[in-house]
């Protein structure tokens, strides 16, 4: 009898030791991603000269509200000249709830494209953003915080405002709504708006996403020619993107 009780309080003392240690544990998250797209689109505008592109990144969440990220893309050479084809993003930032169902997220964005010179400029920018989200309707601004700003020069004060509305219209699957405009500093020629409008579906081993995407851009702004010459493409124009992608 005295072994049995022995046995069941050893039992339960390694029982409350890994209950604390899973608590302790769930103060951090931390999760990865990857995904290939047909067409790379940021803020409507193709980075891969309207081919196909491989994305993956990994975040970092505290329970406290405070997470860092990194999150990578293939880019075209025809676009980023004299790099290593890829695009890498690191941020760090807050998120936390000022009531039920609110939340504001702070935080800071690099954009960095590794030995590409565009004119002679560097393509990196760096961001400054707050957002806030209510149920499924989210808005979030960012401001360049250098002068330096994807490829552009004397920068610093451009900005991007989106407004993001995603709809549970079936079990596993959404509707994503989505506008932004960007505004260039100094070139306002640059100026644009941007809209999507998109379905995923959660099938479990991967989430398939459909998409089309726009901008009222100028096309004479952007229209890269490939690096022979031979070939320009309007890489603002509307298209359909198709995407699979897993968090894990």
């Amino acid at each position: 009898m005295k072994k049995m009780i022995l046995a069941a309080a050893v039992l339960s003392a390694f029982a409350a030791s890994a209950s604390a240690q899973q608590a302790a544990a769930s103060d951090h998250a931390f999760t990865g991603n990857v995904a290939v797209v047909t067409d790379y689109r940021f803020r409507g505008i193709s980075q891969t000269f309207k081919r196909p592109a491989i994305q993956g990144g990994f975040d970092y969440a505290h329970s406290s509200g405070f997470y860092v990220g990194n999150w990578n893309s293939s880019i075209s050479g025809n676009q980023y000249p004299d790099g290593a084809g890829v695009e890498m993003d690191l941020y760090g930032g807050y998120k936390f709830e000022v009531m039920p169902e609110v939340g504001i997220d702070v935080g800071l964005l690099k954009y960095y494209y590794p030995g590409v010179r565009i004119a002679g400029e560097k393509a990196d920018a760096l961001e400054l953003y707050v957002g806030a989200s209510w149920k499924w309707l989210s808005a979030k601004y960012s401001r360049s915080i250098d002068d330096e700003y994807f490829g552009f020069t004397d920068a610093k004060g451009s900005d991007y405002i989106e407004l993001n509305a995603n709809f549970e219209i079936m079990d596993k699957t959404v509707l994503g709504l989505h506008v932004g405009h960007q505004k260039f500093k100094n070139s306002g020629d640059f100026n644009y708006t941007d809209y999507k409008v998109g379905v995923t579906r959660d099938f479990g081993f991967a989430t398939l996403g459909l998409a089309y995407v726009t901008t009222n851009a100028d096309s004479d702004f952007y229209s890269p020619s490939n690096s022979s010459g031979t070939k320009t493409k309007d890489v603002s124009n509307g298209t359909v993107v198709l995407s699979l992608s897993k968090t894990f």
